[in-house]
């Protein structure tokens, strides 16, 4: 079924149409009111005070471009160039997957287990106040993608003296990435370009207290994948059921990891058994899975076993 593109010219005409159009196309209601925002570049209370305001020509013409995108399976993060996430802003595009709120539960999990390791002090936002523990530390951030996870990390722990470190195979994701760090004014990152562990070093002055990766864990058979033709499919899914690439990073991680250190993985809602089996079947313990915001298993952590 083909789906009308929005032929009001007011805003008010506009917000009257939004919904049918958004059900009819089964794309979030706000991805239409957002977009419109970001063409007329005004803030959010304009849709309230001036809904009478007619669109010109070439207005009403980039939108409705946009909206025709949206209907054809293109993310509003990706006809904007920017999503947030966490607490900061990231510029994505067709190189790099589109950081979901989900993701957030990973970056909330590691900085809770800081705050019970290290002695951190952390306010209701998540953001890091005062350390108590100085000492350099590293964290790994494998997959990084547009960077959203270890910027985020990175600007919460810099004020603790920890050194992040991401690697991602795509050179042009680490472009994005590069951008991302200068746009939130990061410098305690380094990027690397890396097939997950391969140019890392297993050096003891090398080795990580934390890792973690929001890998590639759609089953490459998954239906929904068709859904998400304009994001990047490697990005996405991997074989064996999606569990591939996680399980090559758990199985090498004891080699990059400080004694005690953390592994935290983000993986698909039904494969939180099969993560905590692979955790426990490469020397890890404390192992735990953490539910997502719809309730949905997300997030498996656990310390590989001390000497």
């Amino acid at each position: 079924m083909t789906v009308p593109k929005v032929k009001a010219t007011t805003v008010q005409q506009i917000k009257q149409q939004v919904a049918n159009t958004a059900n009819n196309a089964g794309i979030p209601p706000f991805w239409i009111t957002d977009w419109l925002l970001y063409v007329l570049d005004k803030p959010s209370l304009f849709l309230l005070t001036d809904d009478s305001y007619q669109l010109a020509d070439t207005e009403f013409e980039q939108f409705n471009i946009g909206v025709t995108k949206m209907l054809q399976g293109i993310p509003l993060a990706y006809l904007t160039g920017r999503q947030k996430f966490w607490s900061l802003d990231f510029m994505v595009n067709e190189h790099t997957l589109i950081p979901r709120p989900d993701t957030e539960v990973l970056v909330e999990q590691v900085l809770l287990w800081i705050k019970a390791q290290d002695g951190v002090e952390i306010n209701n936002n998540g953001t890091i106040t005062q350390s108590y523990a100085i000492n350099n530390k590293r964290l790994l951030d494998l997959g990084t993608g547009s960077g959203c996870i270890a910027i985020s990390l990175a600007h919460e722990l810099s004020k603790a003296s920890w050194q992040v470190v991401a690697v991602d195979f795509s050179a042009e994701a680490l472009k994005v990435a590069q951008y991302n760090a200068e746009l939130n004014k990061i410098d305690n990152i380094e990027l690397v370009q890396s097939s997950w562990y391969s140019e890392l070093s297993t050096e003891a002055t090398q080795l990580f207290d934390i890792i973690v990766s929001n890998p590639p864990y759609i089953d490459e058979a998954d239906e929904h994948l068709t859904g998400l033709l304009a994001e990047p499919i490697s990005a996405l899914s991997a074989p064996n059921q999606g569990l591939a690439d996680i399980e090559h990073i758990v199985e090498y991680a004891p080699q990059y990891l400080y004694s005690d250190g953390l592994l935290a993985v983000e993986h698909g809602f039904d494969q939180g058994a099969a993560v905590r089996q692979l955790f426990l079947n490469n020397g890890f313990a404390a192992i735990q899975t953490i539910q997502d915001f719809g309730g949905n298993e997300r997030v498996t952590l656990g310390q590989i076993k001390a000497l």
